[in-house]
């Protein structure tokens, strides 16, 4: 049941909630390490949320697609994971998502620490207001022209920097429905909107965050380019690996 006004996040005790996919999933990530399965008004989430401490810091993992990797991005529950680290305690929230490339410039293999989106998704709720008698009540209209958390955004690009990786310190990221990739005149009129990466997660997740009163950011590894531009390779890995290590140097 809700249990108290979801907008204002009055804790000054942070914990952590990392979204991302399987390769968060090592026990050696966190100590004390131990697993919870829970349900929320909204359904299960999308896996366990696995508890421990990072440097003596509170964290919440969880994978975005479960840890086999078996849940579809449409398919993703959204509500379910947000409510669930919320309740969990989490007042931060760091995710890791692949991204396709929209700039020349946004290399694959670079970090890019977004700070706006576009939103071509047409099938995910984006409410945690669905007037259910669960769910919290009234109405919410939640300002969206700051959707990531520029403090937390801040530090990021700080430990990118320490790190020496390449990191572009904003950008745009345009998230389709999926499953399907992009055609090229799509892919070209993405580019003319002025999207900067593609994906196909961070709407509705960034959105319910900030209705939840959730500090979010989000790590963005471009692993190849759109098909805006011609015959180009993937690069191999992903965020999750690199998420680690800039969060074991964050505190």
């Amino acid at each position: 049941m809700w249990s108290g006004p979801i907008i204002v996040n009055s804790s000054h005790i942070f914990q952590i909630g990392i979204i991302g996919g399987s390769g968060l999933d090592d026990p050696d990530i966190l100590e004390g390490r131990t697993e919870r399965y829970v349900e929320t008004p909204y359904g299960k989430p999308s896996d366990a949320l696995i508890l421990g401490k990072i440097k003596n810091v509170d964290c919440v993992l969880l994978a975005r697609h479960g840890r086999q990797h078996t849940i579809m991005p449409s398919n993703v529950n959204y509500r379910a994971n947000i409510w669930a680290l919320r309740e969990e305690g989490c007042t931060h929230l760091l995710v890791t998502t692949a991204c396709g490339s929209l700039r020349e410039e946004i290399q694959p293999g670079d970090i890019v620490i977004i700070d706006q989106f576009i939103d071509r998704t047409t099938k995910r709720s984006q409410t945690l207001y669905d007037g259910q008698p669960t769910s919290p009540p009234g109405v919410c209209h939640v300002p969206m022209a700051e959707p990531f958390c520029n403090k937390t955004r801040e530090v990021l690009v700080e430990v990118a920097r320490s790190l020496g990786v390449k990191c572009h310190v904003r950008g745009t990221m345009l998230t389709i429905e999926g499953p399907r990739f992009s055609s090229r005149a799509e892919s070209l009129m993405f580019r003319q909107w002025g999207a900067d990466v593609i994906n196909m997660t961070t709407v509705p997740e960034v959105v319910l965050a900030k209705e939840a009163g959730l500090c979010y950011a989000s790590i963005a590894m471009a692993t190849d380019y759109d098909c805006w531009k011609e015959h180009e390779e993937a690069v191999s890995g992903g965020p999750e690996v690199l998420t680690v290590v800039f969060i074991t140097l964050m505190f």
